[in-house]
């Protein structure tokens, strides 16, 4: 198959299971980290895949990890933006703080890795781009005025720049998850948690494995004709036409 894909906070929850579905699927793997340096080097560990530390909110820090993912791999032809954060608060309670921090990486961050990609993309006419966004993007979700702004601008972003890689066979894709098993959901109390899953139709949360079986089709020739759409995953919890 020969393709590189770069998957942005790569090493847990959905972003791992993302990177060792696509390895499993043949792809040279790449996983960016933030923060986490144990996580990320047990991670590399575990899988065999090479980990490059850098924050996507950082412009001039995603230029520089980018070229050293394709100095040592290759160019990138699979982009997955998946990196993202909560700074949870009532709006009347919100800082700017907590805005800006959310908004610098779950929106900015997703400029921020494809800006820099795309003229390679476009010169070798091939590029899969997939962002992970969120149900709380497409409904919205109390004291997630951040994080629901930047998952549906995660949105308009896909569906815009959707419009300008099509001729170039340069796929644009979201994926929108609802409540997925990872640890950050099954770290709240079982009783939220049995709350939260009384109003997902299929009785159940999601399994990371199933988010990342959606971007190995996205990215697959096979979806070459699927461009600027949003795949909704979340168990029938909100369902968007």
């Amino acid at each position: 198959m020969g393709k590189t894909a770069l998957v942005t906070g790569g090493t847990r929850g959905i972003g791992k299971a993302i990177c060792l579905a696509l390895k499993e699927a043949g792809y040279t793997v790449a996983a960016n980290y933030a923060g986490n340096d144990e996580a990320a080097q047990a991670f590399k560990a575990e899988t065999g895949i090479d980990v490059f530390k850098w924050s996507v909110a950082d412009y001039d820090a995603c230029v520089e990890g980018i070229a050293k993912v394709e100095a040592a791999l290759g160019p990138v032809d699979i982009l997955v933006n998946n990196a993202g954060i909560t700074r949870d608060a009532p709006f009347h309670k919100m800082t700017p703080q907590q805005w800006n921090d959310v908004i610098n990486t779950n929106l900015s961050g997703v400029f921020n890795m494809t800006h820099p990609l795309w003229n390679g993309m476009r010169e070798r006419s091939f590029g899969r781009i997939v962002t992970i966004s969120s149900i709380n993007g497409q409904k919205g979700q109390f004291a997630q005025a951040n994080y629901s702004a930047a998952k549906a601008g995660d949105l308009g972003f896909t569906k815009a720049l959707a419009q300008e890689g099509a001729r170039k066979n340069i796929t644009v894709n979201a994926i929108c998850p609802g409540y997925i098993a990872t640890e950050m959901v099954m770290a709240v109390p079982e009783a939220v948690r049995e709350q939260i899953i009384s109003t997902i139709p299929v009785g159940r949360l999601g399994e990371a494995d199933e988010i990342a079986r959606c971007v190995v089709f996205l990215v697959s020739d096979e979806a070459g004709f699927i461009t600027g759409a949003t795949l909704t995953a979340n168990g029938g919890q909100y369902m968007a036409s």
